[in-house]
């Protein structure tokens, strides 16, 4: 199976690290021009050095109006666009009794409203060729909750929601729109927030006794984005070493 996204535009929101950036680096090896977002005043480049051309970046914070905005008007002056992943969100712990109101339309705007206008967006020079692909990266906490994620478990199933219902809107053009939930993955944040005993202790709740790794949700996410994928469409796709079945 060779995949190659070559001539093909894809945008990945929140790519400077963690999940959304192995996507973007993954994109970009398979010759995709990638228009990337993250909350960073300064992007390293680095990493696209045999290639900048192909590369675009823009600093938004999506709780912020005006940077979403910003972000749409500079989406409208690209003629093509054949991709989306909406990885960017945002995850802040509390109980219902202390929830801050500034969190929640925080989480609102960054989970949900930030997935909705750029699917919009992006829907609009899709429907031009006939053909896209658009995924949401959600979370197990979409389908199952622990304490103090109320509000997130909320905007996460709910984007599961508005994939299920943007993609009968798209599907009879070719633009197939899926939604995928990784579980407890190995990432920096996973390393700086746990210590390695809780990290030992989450591993044996897990069916498969491991961390995920970020390769294997990119890995995921390429096969849905690329033309392979013919026929799904409206999914909820789970990765998590099989947590959510105990």
């Amino acid at each position: 199976m060779n995949i190659d996204f070559s001539n093909k535009t894809i945008i990945i929101t929140g790519a400077t690290r963690g999940i959304g950036k192995q996507i973007a680096d993954d994109l970009f090896n398979l010759n995709a021009k990638i228009i990337i977002t993250g909350t960073k005043e300064i992007f390293d480049q680095k990493d696209y050095s045999k290639d900048l051309k192909r590369v675009q970046y823009f600093k938004s914070d999506f709780t912020k109006k005006e940077d979403l905005e910003n972000f749409i008007k500079e989406i409208n002056k690209i003629d093509n666009i054949y991709g989306l992943v909406n990885n960017a969100g945002i995850n802040i712990l509390n109980s219902i009794d202390n929830i801050l109101f500034d969190d929640w339309m925080n989480m609102l705007s960054v989970n949900l409203t930030a997935p909705l206008m750029l699917m919009n967006a992006v829907s609009n020079k899709m429907l031009q060729s006939k053909t896209g692909r658009i995924i949401n990266i959600s979370s197990i906490f979409g389908k199952i909750s622990k304490e103090k994620r109320g509000a997130y478990s909320a905007t996460k199933a709910g984007l599961h929601g508005m994939t299920q219902g943007v993609s009968n809107d798209l599907a009879k053009y070719n633009i197939l729109v899926n939604s995928i939930s990784p579980g407890f993955i190995k990432t920096d944040l996973t390393k700086k927030n746990l210590s390695n005993s809780q990290i030992n202790d989450l591993e044996n709740l897990i069916p498969q006794k491991r961390l995920g790794d970020v390769k294997e949700v990119s890995k995921l996410a390429i096969f849905l984005l690329s033309e392979f994928n013919t026929y799904i469409t409206g999914q909820n796709i789970i990765i998590d070493g099989g947590f959510t079945n105990v």
